[in-house]
């Protein structure tokens, strides 16, 4: 592992989150979610969003902060485990989140109600329908038989003229419900024919 201070220096990423402190376990259980979802990740406490090392009060609070809100507000369950690493004096917690293989996992928001986050970029951001089922049918490797129908083949046809297609452009080129659109696009998302691009404002896609 490359030490805290390269770490910080990367900045905030997919795979990486600062947090001051912990004040609120909703917030949190949405990065251990995103993370889980993901390809795993750390929470470092005690790092300013600038990367300056602050340091924590109280490593015990933050873990029971952090175990709470892996426990309560995570579903399924989330499993972190922790290192203690002194920088310059200063002690930082390190929350390590494993990739699951228990996915999707729901964060409990403050109106009690439970929604799917995955990692973009420095963000933890909602999973779409589309997503939440390729995390549920990801880790099944049975392997998806695909017979290329005439709407498979139009879609392919599609991204080979315009690079990108969004759920909506999808639905008006087969004439078809936003639903069976939604299952072709995951089906060809598992087999890897084409990829999903998911920002805070749109989600479109692309082949492979």
């Amino acid at each position: 592992m490359p030490s805290i201070k390269n770490l910080i220096l990367q900045g905030e990423g997919v795979m990486l989150d600062f947090k001051k402190t912990i004040t609120n376990t909703e917030k949190i259980a949405k990065s251990l979610v995103a993370f889980a979802n993901n390809k795993g990740g750390k929470l470092l406490i005690g790092v300013a969003d600038d990367g300056s090392i602050k340091g924590v009060k109280s490593e015990e609070e933050e873990k029971y902060m952090i175990l709470t809100a892996a426990h309560q507000f995570c579903k399924p369950a989330i499993e972190p485990y922790f290192e203690e690493i002194y920088v310059d004096e200063k002690l930082v917690l390190v929350a390590n989140i494993p990739e699951s293989d228990t996915k999707p996992h729901y964060a409990l928001d403050e109106h009690k109600k439970w929604w799917a986050y995955i990692r973009i970029d420095d963000k933890s951001v909602l999973a779409s329908k589309i997503i939440v089922e390729v995390l549920k049918n990801d880790h099944k490797d049975a392997g998806i038989l695909i017979s290329y129908s005439d709407n498979e083949k139009k879609l392919l046809e599609y991204l080979d003229r315009n690079q990108r297609i969004t759920l909506k452009e999808l639905s008006k080129l087969l004439r078809c419900s936003y639903r069976k659109a939604q299952k072709i696009l995951v089906n060809l998302i598992l087999t890897n024919v084409i990829k999903a691009y998911t920002s805070e404002k749109e989600e479109y896609f692309v082949a492979v």
